[in-house]
């Protein structure tokens, strides 16, 4: 397979086991793509929520802006990853999102996912995919409570790992991370200054390189015992079970 739709198929596949016609139906729906540049919006706080993106490249985020100008950064989105499809539920939308680095996107309406979900499968990786997405606000949510900076930042990128290696965007503990400390502040409400001390402190402990986009995790399981990051909630471990689940979306 080597349609743009790749990393979302191997993502959704996780979950529940596709047969040739719910590839060929998932490449279809996302076949009109779209490029955007880093900074561009492809969703404003009250836009109508009448279409779900999905990321095939890049990255994304999803956010919410203060009044005064500060950010918190809500959720990523990478290679393979989407929007809630329930999001089409409600009419406008709570949140932004803005792409962090240049992106490849495509977005479905509310028929496309209903057409998705006429398959037996894949109403099941669906609904997965959102339990892992709603687990990862609630690590992160506990990041921002209660975590000390260092494990803030090591049990996120531990967890960034575990999901772009789940795409193949991985090797030898090493990927692409291109983020700058500023939006990194953002995602774990921490100072640009904290930060950058974190990170000299993860080098400093040989566990975490990050220079020039690039991070290697010298010792993963060294910084999985020091974050307390368990990736369970990553669903990563876990079997398709053989029920599917309902849509949650109107017929």
């Amino acid at each position: 397979m080597n349609s743009a739709a790749y990393r979302w198929i191997r993502r959704l596949a996780r979950f529940a086991q596709f047969t040739p016609d719910e590839e060929r139906a998932l490449e279809e729906v996302s076949s009109a793509t779209r490029r955007c540049a880093a900074s561009d919006d492809l969703v404003k706080l009250g836009d109508p929520s009448d279409r779900v993106f999905v990321v095939l490249e890049g990255l994304v985020c999803q956010q919410k802006l203060l009044p005064d100008g500060r950010r918190q950064i809500l959720a990523y989105l990478f290679a393979g990853d989407m929007c809630d499809p329930r999001q089409l539920l409600q009419s406008h939308t709570d949140y932004s999102m803005c792409v962090l680095w240049p992106a490849e996107v495509t977005s479905l309406s509310a028929g496309s996912i209903q057409r998705l979900e006429r398959h037996p499968n894949l109403p099941m990786a669906l609904a997965r995919y959102s339990l892992m997405q709603q687990a990862i606000t609630r690590e992160w949510l506990v990041n921002v409570g209660h975590r000390t900076a260092f494990e803030r930042l090591g049990h996120l990128l531990c967890e960034i790992y575990v999901r772009l290696e789940a795409v193949g965007l991985t090797r030898n503990h090493a990927f692409e991370l291109p983020l700058t400390q500023a939006e990194l502040g953002d995602t774990l409400a921490l100072s640009t200054v904290h930060v950058n001390r974190t990170l000299m402190e993860l080098r400093r402990l040989r566990l975490v390189t990050f220079q020039n986009r690039q991070v290697v995790i010298h010792d993963f399981a060294a910084l999985q015992a020091a974050a307390g990051f368990d990736p369970a909630y990553l669903l990563v471990n876990e079997k398709a079970p053989g029920k599917v689940v309902m849509s949650a979306l109107p017929s």
